[in-house]
């Protein structure tokens, strides 16, 4: 409901002395809380600019006003779809102005545009490494823009090792980068703390105390701050099987107990045996012909929805394990894909009785890449579309062709998943032929790829040009599945995610020029450069495991890579040393990375040579100097990810 314009008057008086100009904001919504969040920001942000500026130190007031609008109207807040792309309009000039957007977490994205314009660079998670420049004038607050989001699904989905602190702070910066949705994984993303919290890949560091309550106490903080930024909320994935079967999975690991007769006999048979799938409830698939598995599958799915009315998107996905469908005599009649939609149908049906409206979001992953031949959805409103090319190569983004061939032929357990683009994207293509609604990519390029890129530049570049092509692929957003903690050197991929997501027009040399001269201040563009390089002797895709191990040109780019970073090490040494404060960070953590991509480079070198028992070795060393410095750098790199991938995937 719309309220009388409220003055909240911000007293910003702590700056060097002498008369200050004086902050006034206008909040059309005063009582919302996300306005309430707004505010806060500006005066936060308002307070560091003053003590950075004279401009600031003047007589007088700067009057913001905060509201609701569409099309450049002041309106109510309920005369907002909740299907309307985010959008805002911001017009200050040396006096004030307005800041407003078609729905809250707009305005409040706008809020931290005019911020940007301003001055204020938000270049990766935390608050300490906000770089704030002084104001050259009254001038620089003065901007005139519109701007509406070309995707829907702009946002991250949780993965690697993490402390309530390292969400928290990503949370803060979504908004701020232009992404609207956060992805808790599972009913409880548990693991994904207590990873951290139990130092899993870190013998050096004693085990905390860390359980399922005081997980459902944190994710209950995570999901209080996403409201207070307005931002959707998305939940679950993999983990219903579990539940059908009466194994609550919270995580990737073996169940406590045997299962029951009753319990086996729902799951999925392989080679005339019902288990679990390697001992692991997360990965087992069911018997999905089974009336009663698909009568407790879609009971669970309706009780959850109906207790967690606050869950923007509900993702319904079956196991995280591949080649291991049910192969009963029913089963085997139909694609798992029919039987998929079957069960999506029926649960949309139940959850229409119960009244509630939540999205369904289904996944396109593994065997369900092959489309259904019989089933089609019901109330295709219901229903998000994601597709989720896991196995798909980094080394180049999607070329739009008016064919991509057919999708390979099905075998049952014996599918391989598709490394190629045009492979991936001839799936995507046969699955949009039967479904016409919403839907985006769920994308990996900082779940594992990142590892393989030490200088983050091409990486940056390939997700910025994938995320130019997502409307011409026929995609509404992206979801990037990724460790929080992906910022060594720095954060450099998750920025131009964010800004081109909201914008995809937006010039990746720009966005790269602007990123590397707040961070490392009038020497950004010789760092720049030199992380260029370092990114064209790397391999995502040998990181992953794609390709033979031994490889004669990724091991002499190793050897160069090490000379390369020798060579560029004093340069960093001596801004250590005479940078200013605000980025002293970032060289730090170029000092940092040099060792670290010298470390591991010499592991890489070894074991494309061919000499594993080498490889071995400096593996073993790059591991122990990642866990004696995980405290000093825990914020931007992901200790437990990267000693996990490189032993799941690279090889050693």
């Amino acid at each position: 409901m719309v309220r009388h314009v409220g003055h909240t008057f911000l007293d910003c008086r702590q700056g060097k002395g002498g008369h200050e100009l004086e902050l006034i904001i206008e909040n059309a919504y005063e009582n919302h809380e996300v306005f309430q969040f707004a505010e806060k920001e500006l005066k936060d942000y308002w307070k560091k600019m003053q003590e950075k500026s004279d401009t600031l130190q003047l007589p007088g007031s700067y009057r913001l006003r905060l509201e609701l609008a569409a099309g450049g109207e002041r309106c109510h807040e309920t005369e907002q779809s909740a299907m309307a792309p985010d959008g805002y309009v911001i017009d200050t000039g040396e006096q004030g102005g307005v800041i407003a957007g078609n729905n809250p977490c707009s305005v409040l994205i706008g809020v931290y545009a005019w911020l940007q314009s301003a001055g204020c660079h938000f270049l990766r998670p935390g608050k300490k490494y906000e770089v704030i420049e002084p104001l050259s004038g009254l001038e620089a607050l003065s901007m005139s823009e519109k701007k509406t989001a070309s995707l829907r699904h702009r946002g991250v989905c949780i993965e690697g090792a993490d402390s309530l602190e390292n969400i928290l702070d990503f949370i803060d910066w979504l908004p701020k980068m232009g992404y609207n949705s956060f992805f808790l994984q599972f009913k409880l993303p548990y693991t994904f703390m207590a990873r951290w919290y139990h130092h899993e890949n870190n013998p050096l560091l004693p085990e905390e105390e860390f359980d399922t309550e005081r997980a459902e106490a944190y994710t209950e903080t995570v999901r209080r701050e996403m409201k207070r930024r307005g931002l959707k909320l998305h939940q679950v994935g993999h983990g219903w099987t579990g539940d059908v079967i009466g194994f609550p999975a919270v995580e990737w690991k073996p169940a406590a107990r045997k299962p029951t007769r009753e319990e086996t006999g729902m799951m999925a048979q392989l080679n005339g045996t019902r288990a679990l799938f390697h001992g692991i409830p997360m990965n087992t698939n069911l018997c999905y012909s089974d009336e009663t598995v698909m009568k407790a599958f879609t009971e669970q799915i309706v009780r959850y929805a109906v207790q967690n009315p606050d869950i923007d998107y509900l993702h319904v996905w079956l196991a995280d394990e591949y080649n291991n469908v049910c192969e009963c005599d029913s089963c085997k009649k139909e694609l798992p894909s029919d039987q998929y939609v079957r069960i999506l149908n029926l649960a949309d049906q139940k959850l229409t009785e119960a009244g509630s409206t939540m999205r369904i979001v289904f996944l396109l992953y593994q065997e369900l890449l092959w489309p259904p031949k019989k089933e089609r959805f019901q109330n295709p409103d219901r229903f998000v579309l994601m597709f989720a090319p896991i196995s798909r190569t980094f080394e180049e983004s999607y070329q739009i062709r008016p064919e991509y061939g057919a999708v390979m032929p099905y075998r049952r357990n014996e599918i391989r998943l598709p490394v190629d683009l045009n492979e991936n994207m001839a799936f995507l293509r046969a699955w949009q032929e039967i479904f016409h609604g919403d839907s985006f990519v769920y994308d990996y390029p900082l779940g594992r790829a990142h590892y393989g890129d030490f200088g983050y530049v091409r990486l940056a570049e390939v997700i910025g040009h994938d995320i130019e092509r997502l409307g011409d692929m026929g995609l509404n957003g992206y979801i990037s599945c990724q460790e929080l903690r992906a910022a060594l050197p720095n954060a450099l991929p998750n920025y131009v995610m964010g800004k081109k997501l909201f914008d995809p027009s937006l010039s990746e040399e720009r966005l790269e020029e602007t990123y590397f001269s707040a961070a490392y201040g009038r020497e950004g563009e010789r760092v720049r450069e030199y992380l260029k390089a370092v990114s064209a002797l790397c391999s995502c895709d040998y990181f992953n495991g794609k390709g033979p191990r031994e490889n004669r040109v990724v091991a002499d780019r190793m050897a160069s890579l090490e000379k390369m970073a020798h060579e560029f090490l004093p340069f960093i040494l001596e801004h250590v040393k005479s940078c200013g404060d605000e980025n002293r960070s970032y060289w730090i953590h170029l000092e940092y990375h040099s060792e670290y991509i010298r470390r591991l480079g010499k592991a890489l070198f070894y074991l494309a040579a061919g000499e594993r028992e080498e490889a071995g070795k400096y593996w073993s060393e790059f591991c122990t100097f990642l866990q004696q410095h995980e405290i000093e750098f825990q914020e931007c790199v992901d200790v437990y990810r990267v000693i996990e991938v490189g032993q799941h995937y690279t090889g050693f």
